[in-house]
């Protein structure tokens, strides 16, 4: 056929579909890809005509009779995002190649004509044991020209043993100075790692791949300071002839696609293949904004130096445990990338398999806010793991993911905004670490002999010095529109901070789907467990809740089947002078001399997401007892002082674990709850009753750029802590203040046993 559009491409079936035309009619595409049936009026004639020798114009005018310009354009539109047509060379000269090699490019998506991996050039760079002649080898079958020293070089492979080993990080510098990619990959193991290609031009760099690996080797990081140097953390070697020649021509292979034209998807993830399983998983690398190496390490400062802007925030959802901007479902989709083993910032989220059935409960990542330099210690404990909780499956694993978020932001890596001051030195501007920790003039007195009887958490620090020069961070006041500062120890976690002054927890810490969304969660936490601490602490008798009122089948039939495990299911109110529904969700064992109590709390404006809340955290929590047998064993956990409450408390000698049977139990209807459907009217509500509290609503935003799930950490100074903490003030104050008790505990009298959550 005589061509008059000489210098546009054909169009043509790709080189992996073979055509069969039926007689009769029939057209059948057969590709690697699966068997298609090209059906329509014109399906045959198009068939025909997409042989390679003809543009898009000479087939659409051959064919203009019968069919017209739309349905054309429709037909191809579906071949071509099916990958089944492409336009290739446009010489009249063009003849078709049809080499194994071509169908293979374009089968991957390639235009296999433009593929010339002859012109290419690499470099191989051995750091770690690596057969050099293997590689070189591989890439000659592969088309690749080796690098002699003497001509350009258009990329590096760079074979290894560890992707933290720091020789990389020198070669990433070299390369970046250069302008030159390379791709990093271990293939002497049983599991393969291969990319990403580290460009210069675009995409992370080593370095923000490293600062994720380092946070998944919690282990090794504990084992070397115990070792102090000495020793080896890494495991033997473990590979055949067969698994390391995979690996290289794996690592090959991706070479290949870089060179023939791939950017976006090998810059942005690194693969990594089981040989012992045969499992191959993408893992997503993404660029650091704060990187030291190639972004601007001043970013999370800048962040910190940043007023707080509150904006407009639609609630999305009212339903489930909490009022938010986004749907569960639609934050897994923008986030659910970051629980991954190898580049996320917790592992695989997955369900607690100590859970009974009826409750929705996973595990993340080990809990960041108790960092420690032993790893059985970071491991000990009911919230030794980051974990979320749900009226749903889905609820549940996003609650996991936001924890492990929330721990992980709210960890210091040394980019944070400090300034070196004294208390005295700052000013005015300084909020002083004592109203926040809330600790007894008495409690430093007796701090040694506490802390060698008590869990970590509730350790005593030595009495802060004002005169002390140490690290103290902005946190925006949302009360008064100013900057003030707290220790920088007291915001954010660090796992040498055991002997500090100011010591950093996760009260008041809270991911969200928007900025609005976490100040609201951050502050609802506080509410709670202020609240509980209220309660416990005083050993107050508190009102029931009617279950029954909430009219929630979801509420009544778990009930039920608490009660079919042998555990009986209560609630309390322990709403506050702040008016904001508080509920302690109680069960107890019934079929064993052991209780087994246990407890789970919530907070909410709204008393149906209270009462929710608390019930899902309890049965987060439960896992722990699920298990309990009547001789005392079968416990999820080991700690002395949880199994000491577990096998020994009972509600006998604990009533105030009981509703108040001289009060009616709160219905529904008392709880004086106005629905707003923005958040920030819900922030603006919070601001008041700070204020009126005479207090200021403090936030400090520590969302991570590299991450983007807005992260924050909320302080209202006074508001107490459910660990144990007996300042002065409202802990003796409110408790007669609302008419609990006719006179204020005295400090001999508070509740001996210090909250275990």
């Amino acid at each position: 056929m005589e061509s008059t559009s000489l210098g546009a491409p054909r169009i043509s079936f790709k080189r992996h579909v073979r055509v069969e035309l039926i007689p009769g009619g029939s057209v059948y595409l057969v590709s690697h890809n699966g068997t298609f049936a090209l059906s329509g009026t014109h399906a045959r004639a198009v068939a025909t005509l997409l042989d390679g020798t003809r543009t898009l114009a000479e087939v659409r005018e051959a064919l203009a009779s019968t069919c017209s310009s739309e349905e054309l354009g429709q037909m191809l539109g579906r071949l071509s995002k099916a990958n089944l047509v492409g336009f290739r060379g446009s010489s009249k000269a063009w003849q078709p190649r049809d080499t194994e090699a071509d169908t293979y490019w374009d089968l991957a998506g390639y235009d296999g004509d433009r593929v010339d991996l002859g012109r290419a050039s690499v470099d191989i760079v051995p750091v770690g044991k690596i057969d050099a002649e293997q590689v070189g080898e591989a890439c000659r079958a592969m088309g690749l020209n080796r690098a002699d020293g003497t001509g350009a070089v258009d990329l590096s492979l760079v074979f290894c043993d560890d992707y933290l080993d720091r020789e990389l990080d020198a070669i990433d510098r070299r390369h970046r100075a250069l302008g030159r990619a390379w791709l990093p990959a271990v293939t002497s193991g049983a599991v393969h790692w291969i990319g990403p290609v580290f460009d210069p031009e675009a995409g992370p760099c080593w370095s923000c791949l490293a600062a994720r690996l380092s946070e998944h080797r919690q282990g090794e990081s504990c084992m070397r300071r115990e070792l102090g140097g000495s020793g080896s953390t890494r495991p033997p070697r473990a590979s055949l002839p067969a698994t390391r020649a995979i690996g290289v021509q794996l690592a090959i292979l991706q070479a290949a696609k870089w060179l023939a034209g791939t950017r976006g998807d090998l810059s942005g993830h690194l693969w990594t293949m089981d040989t012992t399983t045969l499992e191959l998983r993408r893992h997503v690398v993404e660029r650091r904004p704060q990187c030291p190496s190639c972004g601007d390490p001043e970013t999370v400062a800048a962040q910190a130096r940043a007023p707080i802007v509150v904006r407009s925030r639609p609630k999305a959802t009212t339903s489930g445990n909490g009022h938010r901007s986004l749907s569960a479902e639609q934050v897994w989709q923008r986030y659910g990338h970051l629980a991954d083993p190898v580049t996320g910032v917790t592992g695989e989220i997955r369900r607690d398999p100590r859970a009974p059935s009826f409750l929705h409960c996973y595990l993340a990542g080990h809990n960041r806010a108790l960092r420690s330099d032993r790893l059985d210690v970071a491991r000990a404990g009911l919230r030794s793991r980051s974990g979320g909780k749900g009226a749903s499956d889905i609820e549940a694993k996003v609650g996991a993911l936001c924890e492990a978020v929330e721990r992980y932001s709210a960890s210091r890596f040394g980019d944070e905004e400090t300034v070196l001051d004294t208390f005295r030195g700052l000013g005015p501007q300084a909020v002083h670490p004592q109203d926040c920790q809330l600790f007894h003039p008495r409690q430093f007195g007796g701090r040694e002999r506490w802390n060698a009887a008590h869990m970590a958490f509730h350790h005593v620090p030595a009495p802060f010095d004002e005169t002390a020069a140490v690290e103290w961070t902005p946190v925006w006041s949302l009360t008064t529109g100013r900057h003030r500062y707290l220790p920088t120890d007291l915001l954010y976690y660090r796992a040498d901070a055991a002997d500090a002054p100011v010591r950093a927890d996760s009260n008041g810490n809270a991911a969200g789907s928007s900025l609005e969304d976490a100040i609201v969660q951050g502050f609802l936490e506080l509410v709670e467990r202020d609240a509980v601490a209220l309660w416990w602490y005083n050993r107050t008798r508190q009102p029931g809740v009617d279950l029954a009122s909430f009219d929630d089948a979801w509420i009544m039939d778990l009930r039920e089947r608490y009660a079919r495990t042998g555990r009986r299911l209560w609630v309390l109110d322990l709403t506050t002078d702040l008016g904001i529904p508080a509920m302690a969700a109680i069960s107890k064992r019934v079929d064993k001399p052991a209780e087994d109590i246990m407890l789970g709390f919530g907070a909410h404006f709204d008393p149906q997401v209270a009462l929710r809340r608390a019930l899902t955290e309890l049965g987060q929590l439960l896992p722990a007892v699920a298990g309990a047998r009547a001789d005392g064993t079968g416990y999820g956990l080991a700690d002395p002082h949880l199994l000491g409450w577990w096998r020994t408390a009972t509600t006998a000698a604990h009533p105030y674990l009981l509703p108040d049977s001289l009060r009616p139990p709160r219905h529904r209807s008392d709880y004086a709850y106005v629905p707003r459907t923005d958040l920030r009217d819900d922030i603006d509500h919070v601001r008041g009753l700070v204020s009126r509290m005479g207090s200021e609503l403090l936030v400090l935003d520590q969302t991570r750029p590299d991450i983007g799930m807005p992260v924050v950490k909320i302080i209202v100074p006074g508001l107490r802590h459910f660990w144990a903490r007996f300042a002065e003030g409202r802990l003796y104050d409110v408790p007669v203040r609302l008419g609990r008790l006719e006179t204020a505990t005295s400090y001999d009298e508070l509740n001996p046993i210090p909250l275990f959550l």
